[in-house]
């Protein structure tokens, strides 16, 4: 073994693993020490709570921490956190682990996601070999860390789990801290094996700096949240149906490309059923055909059933991992939204079918318009307005005065025939007869 090498007094990186370990996520840890690493840092402490997440992302972030030049230190917190199935394989590749005193870790048993979204029914052969896998990678971790190998396989093989004090005693982390400072205080002097070689930490009074996600990692790691996914494919196809009902609003169409492209990418990134996936298409492609086909509502009623039907299996993770999940909620909503959209464009489609024609003659007939410029005799023709346009006219009977209302009864060619419009009397008075001055005398 090398000499030990006291690492430069340079500022430690915080960084923040929270929520699901996925690519976008794998790609900000790499970020981090990347940057660590240029500048030199003395270490990088990435605060966490997850749940789990994809097994690549995992040995994605696995493989970055092994082959970083700067010690690493996985701080489970703040208090209420957890590390969750990837966390525990995570918390085991760093250099040194601790824990917030509330906080948990374990479970740590692979599933795995077959193509229909849900938990792969595996031969006990597989499971085996699946487990036995999981089982070797993170023991060769606490092995390389030192740290407990026995609770590790227990965490994959029987899901168990550990609070903070039992964690620390057993040998699981090497720090329970109260926060972040207090870490950096108890890990000043330790020392770790880089890929540089071994180091001696000088993190008590090193200056601290955050290593945040930017707006667009923020933005991407929102979208590649199951339900966030979900929502935005729903009400992109919806905006895209809206445009192609009403060519040329623009805003509905814009809106709708722009949450499909999101919607896309985020499935990239996500075990999604393609069976699922293809039956919430093909119902919204129902949805889009209903006003140019007449099925009397079948194809609205088809396109919500497979709408219903394609939620429900689009992202169908195992009640094992349920951060991978599309929430019920948010499945019911725009399930709603679906079909109260599909009822409301039924019915203007049946409005419109029962409405007579209402223009060339037919539309004219009955229509009420103004004598213009001179009076209309029946031997005299003369101009009206009627439904905003000039029409040459001639009276049916009696003179018609300038600025008359007329009604249309006959047309020839481009020549009305009008007559007087009907006048509707109000309601005249009741009248009295005068009472009777009394007679004084």
């Amino acid at each position: 073994m090398g000499s030990a090498v006291a690492q430069g007094r340079g500022e430690v990186v915080v960084g923040d693993i929270r929520g699901i370990i996925n690519p976008v996520m794998a790609g900000y840890v790499t970020r981090v020490l990347d940057d660590a690493e240029r500048t030199n840092a003395a270490a990088v402490v990435f605060t966490m709570d997850t749940p789990g997440g994809l097994v690549d992302s995992m040995r994605e972030i696995n493989q970055r921490i092994l082959a970083a030049k700067v010690p690493v230190l996985v701080y489970v917190a703040p208090n209420g956190a957890r590390a969750g199935s990837a966390g525990v394989y995570i918390t085991y590749a760093a250099h040194l682990a601790a824990m917030a005193p509330t906080t948990n870790i374990g479970s740590a048993t692979p599933v795995s996601v077959g193509d229909n979204g849900g938990e792969q029914q595996l031969s006990p052969e597989m499971r085996s070999k699946l487990t036995n896998d999981a089982v070797a990678q993170i023991r060769a971790l606490a092995e390389q860390r030192g740290r407990n190998a026995e609770f590790a396989e227990q965490a994959v093989r029987e899901a168990t789990n550990l609070q903070a004090s039992e964690a620390l005693r057993q040998g699981v982390v090497n720090y329970v801290a109260t926060d972040v400072p207090d870490l950096l205080r108890q890990a000043d002097g330790a020392r770790v094996r880089t890929a540089t070689g071994d180091v001696v930490l000088r993190t008590a009074d090193a200056p601290v700096r955050s290593a945040d996600m930017s707006g667009l990692e923020r933005l991407l790691l929102a979208i590649t949240n199951p339900t966030i996914a979900y929502i935005l494919l729903s009400v992109g196809s919806l905006g895209l149906i809206i445009e192609l009902y009403n060519p040329g609003s623009i805003f509905p169409g814009v809106i709708g490309g722009i949450s499909l492209l999101l919607a896309f990418y985020a499935l990239g990134t996500l075990p999604v059923s393609y069976a699922g996936l293809g039956l919430l298409l093909f119902g919204l492609a129902l949805f889009a055909l209903e006003p140019f086909v007449v099925s009397h509502g079948i194809l609205g009623v088809g396109g919500l059933l497979a709408f219903v039907a394609g939620s429900l299996l689009l992202v169908q993770a195992p009640d094992s991992a349920p951060f991978l999940q599309v929430a019920p909620a948010a499945i019911a909503a725009m399930t709603a939204v679906m079909a109260l959209f599909f009822f409301v464009i039924l019915g203007a489609i049946l409005s419109a079918r029962r409405k007579r024609v209402v223009t060339g003659r037919e539309g004219l007939l009955g229509a009420h318009g103004t004598v213009l410029r001179s009076a209309i005799t029946p031997g005299v023709e003369g101009l009206v307005r009627v439904q905003g346009e000039l029409w040459s006219a001639r009276s049916e009977a009696r003179p018609l005065a300038v600025g008359a209302d007329v009604v249309v009864v006959s047309m020839e060619g481009l020549r009305l025939t009008v007559r007087d419009a009907p006048v509707v009397a109000a309601a005249a008075a009741p009248v009295t007869a005068p009472v009777a001055e009394p007679h004084r005398v």
